[in-house]
């Protein structure tokens, strides 16, 4: 008897569980969370992720004189860390030395060469010019001897006379020639010491741009700020990367006081981009933080980039407003303002159902759900426009309610069908008139061509007409 009873209360123990539990569970499959037809300024946005930078930056770059050096690339051997606020002068980063230093050796070595070949030409000139030196004396001495014979040989035969004149005209003439030898061996002395001191100056010249250029390998900040590490296509520059004279550029100095944010939007939503368009901006490293900027630039060609599907177009946003934490490099969040509607009324887009029509779970005057149909119109990442089916403040479900397939559409009230079918009505009028003024142009441009439309040039193909 004892164990019936344990028994019996066993069960209603477990049987109070179960049923608290499927109560619990089905007052909140139940459960509606409701909100009411909203009205007022709606803002249609596409949204893009881009990232801060200076729109004024002072480029820290490498030395000028690399290219007339022959040093065609070299790497950063040490930078300073990336965020540091720099003076004027302060040291920034360190070039690699390396080929530098073995060229300004080479350059050491030629000078050495060159100063040893004017000390030889010096000497061997001084040797040369001193043995026709001594040539020429001992060419006078000749002569004086030849005049004497000269004299003395008045006595003698025609014959003797004739003779001794013959040499003394000889020796004469030997010593004009070596006078001249003298004066071009001179000339030729002073042109080959000339040419090796012209080259020994311009290696010095070479030399001095070397050691200059050297200095120059130590890299400083031109004015004050914070520096910033510049980027290439391969990333990032910083120790152990190269640059070159084509691309000396090794960090930068941004004015922080105006920033851009440089994002690229979708082709597909691009055709809805223009300059002037007001922008939403959040930093992601401060999520409570937003602010407001413009469209400045919107690329004309799209590229193809890592990480998107499509091509994209660069679109630079200016922030109209800033803060000293923002900082170049961080990411953004950019919301573009494509278009704003006012005094419209809109719901979350959660409340919009699809079927084979457009309903949501509305409110009717008895408190009961039903299925409305609607007319929907531009939305964004959170929120629909409604154009026809709902009033404001009535109250529509955000949930799907359990007996949604006991409920039935209610179809348009007929005020809106009218207002609706005279909607859809002018649309197709203003397509038409479109539709007349594309044929209009083609026409005129085929006449203009002598009825040969370019295919680039859009005849080829059809006329896009665009209704807003």
């Amino acid at each position: 008897m004892k164990n019936i009873i344990i028994g019996v209360i066993v069960v209603a123990i477990l049987g109070a569980i179960y049923w608290l539990g499927f109560k619990g569970k089905s007052e909140e499959t139940t459960t509606n969370i409701e909100i009411k037809v909203q009205e007022g300024e709606f803002k249609v946005h596409v949204t893009a992720t881009g990232e801060l930078q200076a729109k004024r930056s002072e480029k820290i770059r490498g030395p000028k004189g690399m290219q007339a050096a022959r040093i065609y690339n070299t790497t950063i051997a040490d930078i300073i860390p990336e965020g540091t606020l720099v003076e004027v002068g302060d040291y920034v980063a360190r070039l690699d030395r390396s080929e530098l230093d073995g060229k300004i050796k080479d350059i050491s070595g030629e000078i050495e060469k060159k100063e040893a070949q004017l000390t030889q030409a010096t000497i061997d000139t001084a040797i040369t010019l001193r043995g026709v030196r001594d040539q020429l004396v001992n060419l006078q001495f000749n002569m004086k001897e030849k005049d004497l014979e000269v004299e003395q040989s008045k006595y003698e035969s025609p014959a003797v006379i004739r003779r001794v004149e013959l040499d003394l005209e000889r020796i004469k003439r030997d010593y004009v020639q070596q006078e001249t030898n003298y004066k071009l061996k001179q000339q030729q002395a002073v042109a080959k010491v000339q040419e090796i001191l012209s080259s020994l100056e311009q290696t010095q010249r070479r030399l001095t741009q070397m050691m200059e250029l050297s200095q120059q390998f130590t890299i400083s900040a031109p004015k004050p700020g914070m520096v910033i590490y510049e980027r290439s296509w391969q990333g990032k520059k910083g120790p152990g990367s190269r640059i070159s004279p084509w691309d000396p550029i090794v960090a930068q100095l941004p004015d922080l006081s105006s920033m851009i944010s440089k994002t690229f939007v979708n082709e597909v939503d691009i055709n809805k981009i223009s300059t002037d368009q007001d922008v939403i901006l959040q930093v992601d490293a401060f999520p409570d933080k937003s602010f407001k900027g413009k469209v400045i630039d919107v690329a004309n060609i799209g590229e193809q980039m890592r990480k998107f599907d499509a091509k994209v177009f660069e679109v630079i946003i200016e922030l109209t407003e800033t803060d000293t934490i923002l900082r170049p490099a961080m990411t953004t969040s950019n919301k573009i303002v494509t278009k704003t509607y006012d005094k419209v009324l809109f719901l979350p887009l959660e409340a919009i159902q699809n079927d084979s029509l457009t309903y949501v779970f509305k409110k009717n005057e008895n408190g009961q759900l039903i299925k409305q149909e609607v007319v929907t119109g531009a939305f964004n990442d959170n929120q629909i426009i409604i154009k026809y089916g709902v009033k404001k403040g009535e109250m529509v479900s955000l949930s799907v309610p359990d007996n949604k397939d006991d409920l039935k559409i209610t179809p348009l009230p007929e005020a809106d069908k009218v207002a609706y079918a005279k909607e859809q009505k002018e649309l197709e009028q203003r397509i038409k008139e479109q539709a007349v003024k594309a044929a209009e142009l083609k026409a005129k441009r085929e006449k203009e061509s002598g009825g040969k439309l370019s295919k680039t040039s859009g005849g080829g193909g059809g006329n896009v007409i665009i209704i807003d």
